[in-house]
């Protein structure tokens, strides 16, 4: 899209749409954590029973990362027109509900041109829909990183493309986040990123147990360096069984999950816990009736023993 047609169609969505954000959630007292679910943890429940689930079990907020499989967004009917998209956002709201992150498969490391070119279109494509959603976010992700000469050529890569895709959120009021993902845990390389990076549309989703089961690092020390730039978070459980880590129910794992949740509430953070149940990718673990019911449970006993 070029920037005149780009101007036009913020134009267009902010009359069809308005650009004023709920606040309101934003607004509950101390000891009320904004809490949220990714739909990966659903992967074929309707866009009905991910709305009527979410409001039957008080949570603020759905993190969007496909709908029963497909994960192009723009290709699930709900996402396909400007009407669509429009019925879609008054729908959740009429649920008091907040769509707080779309998760778009946009991969940063990329050299070659061609896919490169794909993966960058592609956040930029979640872009405009998040916009017109009045949704906050998009999740994009570094995966592969080499252990050569080519890692800081390839972290350079990843920094700037956020640098275009922050640019491009220009006008918007989406935020473009980099999820600690695949190779891209090591908290410095992290920092690294965000530090270079420096635009005011950048930031990060805290995958706490994506980093903890790889380097260990005490997650109140991980905050320390990058709470700044953290702006949505994943939440999680699990075992270690054979250097990989096995999900379980939030507080069954050995995970120190609720070390960073701590960390979170007393640094003043005010986005969303956003447990991220990843059964579409592991379809062994326990059904989403059960997980998706079990977090806020979870949840609001850490918080009331507090």
């Amino acid at each position: 899209m070029n920037p005149s047609s780009r101007r036009d169609f913020l134009k267009k969505t902010s009359t069809l749409l308005g650009l004023a954000y709920a606040v309101s959630a934003f607004d509950k007292p101390p000891g009320n954590p904004l809490l949220s679910f990714s739909t990966l943890g659903c992967p074929d429940w309707s866009f009905d029973t991910i709305l009527k689930f979410a409001a039957e079990n008080k949570y603020d907020g759905i993190e969007i990362r496909g709908i029963q499989r497909q994960l192009d967004l723009t290709k699930c009917p709900e996402f396909k027109t400007i009407e669509n998209i429009l019925t879609t956002r008054n729908r959740v709201e009429a649920k008091g509900i907040r769509i707080v992150d779309l998760g778009s498969s946009c991969e940063l490391h990329h050299a070659n041109t061609a896919t490169r070119t794909k993966n960058l279109d592609e956040g930029k494509k979640f872009i405009d829909l998040a916009q017109q959603l009045n949704c906050p976010n998009i999740r994009v992700f570094p995966n592969k990183l080499p252990d050569n000469d080519q890692r800081n050529a390839t972290i350079d890569l990843i920094i700037k493309g956020l640098i275009e895709l922050g640019d491009y959120a220009k006008g918007s009021q989406v935020n473009v986040l980099l999820e600690s993902h695949g190779d891209a845990v090591q908290t410095m390389e992290l920092k690294k990123m965000m530090d270079s990076a420096a635009h005011p549309q950048v930031g990060l989703v805290w995958d706490i147990v994506n980093m903890w089961s790889v380097t260990k690092e005490s997650p109140a020390s991980v905050y320390e360096l990058l709470k700044k730039y953290i702006r949505h978070t994943h939440i999680k459980d699990g075992k270690m069984v054979d250097g990989q880590i096995h999900y379980t129910l939030v507080g069954k794992g050995e995970t120190p999950i609720f070390e960073a949740v701590d960390a979170l509430s007393k640094g003043g953070y005010k986005g969303y816990y956003s447990f991220e149940w990843e059964k579409l990718w592991h379809p062994e673990i326990e059904e989403p009736e059960i997980a998706l019911t079990d977090y806020p449970k979870a949840m609001k006993q850490h918080f009331m023993g507090k």
